[in-house]
């Protein structure tokens, strides 16, 4: 088994660092991707939390392990591989080095998670974590974990998408509303779009939504400032 010091090191070579051109110790948000792997509408959430004097780190949770985006669709997407309560290895890693580095204020940070990247981000311990982004977390059949009470509870925004394939809208607001019940502040945003309506793609019944894609962001953002004051740009 992993150290999560091992595990970082693992992942560390294949994160998108994003952010001011200094070392100022900066809040830091966290994002990872969805059972899809990287896509486009990650770096415009890191490219807004840049201009709003934030530090942003997308993790790749599959090119370290040698997987391709085809192989992460047939075994992950499907449930074979790295369930959610795995995948919360790769969010306790990515929290221990990121905190560790000099550019960034480690009692200042925020998880963002899409689809399975936020499937299982309150069953870990989130120690200097102030917020988390969950944008239409994976709550269907498969995740074990959805009702677990949370060992944490930041400022939350909650996404669900309205006419969401893996989830219906009853089952999503059942765990944001657990969520809420452990003192967390949750703010949940119901999206007039399918899942992932925020990735350039269509991949039927999933459907790029640019207006509702620039909501999202907007939201990100309010996130971000509602819970930390950044250094100036």
């Amino acid at each position: 088994m992993q150290t999560l010091s091992q595990r970082w090191s693992m992942l560390e070579p294949a994160v998108t660092v994003v952010g001011p051109d200094d070392d100022r110790p900066r809040p830091a948000v966290i994002l990872f991707h969805g059972c899809g792997g990287l896509r486009g509408h990650l770096p415009k959430y890191a490219a807004a939390a840049k201009a709003a004097g934030w530090r942003a780190f997308i993790v790749d949770s599959y090119g370290p392990r040698g997987w391709s985006r085809a192989f992460a669709m047939a075994m992950v997407c499907t449930g074979v591989l790295l369930h959610g309560s795995q995948r919360a290895g790769d969010i306790l890693a990515a929290l221990l080095g990121v905190s560790q580095r000099r550019d960034v204020d480690g009692s200042k940070i925020v998880l963002a998670g899409w689809s399975h990247g936020g499937s299982d981000a309150g069953s870990v311990p989130l120690d200097g974590v102030i917020g988390t982004w969950l944008a239409y977390p994976y709550v269907g059949i498969g995740a074990f974990n959805k009702m677990r009470p949370w060992k944490h509870c930041p400022k939350t925004v909650a996404v669900i998408s309205r006419t969401d394939h893996l989830t219906t809208v009853r089952n999503a607001q059942q765990v944001h509303d657990m969520v809420r019940n452990c003192g967390a502040d949750v703010e949940t945003w119901i999206a007039d779009g399918t899942h992932s309506f925020d990735e350039p793609m269509t991949a039927p019944p999933m459907r790029y939504h640019p207006e509702l894609a620039a909501e999202a962001e907007r939201r990100f953002v309010a996130l971000l400032n509602d819970v930390a004051v950044a250094p100036g740009v």
